[in-house]
């Protein structure tokens, strides 16, 4: 079993807890994404979130990823994980097998 905090960087996710949880994965929330050509602020805190993370040994997922510059910029930043629009919007279950399936077949 693996624990993730999702929504890092938000609400009541605590610095605290990152010492007292086995945890594995740091979930960076989507709204540090909304403004993220003109907010300086949201880069740094997403660029500590995953320094952070990589520092103890922890994986990060960006969530609400939709430009292909977030993907070059977390790319940069060593986030390999990421979720949102840019990938894929929401499908039903039979679309997705169908898709995972075709690529198994490549």
């Amino acid at each position: 079993m693996k624990i993730s905090i999702d929504d890092f960087g938000t609400g009541y996710s605590s610095l605290s807890r990152l010492g007292a949880l086995p945890i594995n994965t740091l979930k960076i929330d989507s709204s540090f994404f909304v403004d993220f050509n003109t907010t300086q602020k949201n880069i740094s805190i997403i660029k500590s979130i995953i320094s952070l993370a990589n520092n103890l040994s922890m994986k990060t997922i960006a969530e609400g990823i939709e430009k292909k510059e977030h993907v070059d910029f977390l790319k940069q930043n060593k986030c390999y994980l990421a979720q949102g629009f840019y990938f894929y919007k929401p499908m039903t279950s039979d679309k997705i097998t169908k898709i995972l399936l075709d690529q198994l077949e490549r």
